[in-house]
């Protein structure tokens, strides 16, 4: 389980200080890279869309890094939303680890 207390970057923040800012490229320039709507851009920069696999393909390709790069980004966010959320520690919690012969 994640002990760390601090969340972790979001493929957002990522994307956006990491790579847009720094290379001076629009949401609309990257989305035209990319082929996708400048939306779907907007969505994934602003946390209202998740790295999918086949995003983590394209935004590789555009930036010339590997999928697991991205994935891994988006990993790391989930995890940690899921062990800070009330309603889903309640839900790890009931889990109880099955006993079994080896």
């Amino acid at each position: 389980m994640l002990t760390t207390k601090r969340k972790p970057a979001s493929a957002g923040e990522i994307l956006t200080e990491e790579f847009l800012e720094p290379m001076g490229l629009t949401q609309a320039a990257l989305a035209e890279a990319m082929g996708v709507p400048r939306k779907h851009v907007n969505e994934l920069c602003n946390e209202r869309r998740a790295v999918t696999a086949p995003t983590a393909l394209i935004l590789a390709r555009v930036f010339g890094n590997s999928p697991d790069f991205w994935l891994n980004v988006q990993r790391r966010s989930d995890l940690w939303e899921a062990m800070h959320s009330p309603r889903e520690r309640k839900r790890i919690e009931r889990a109880r680890p099955l006993k079994y012969a080896a």
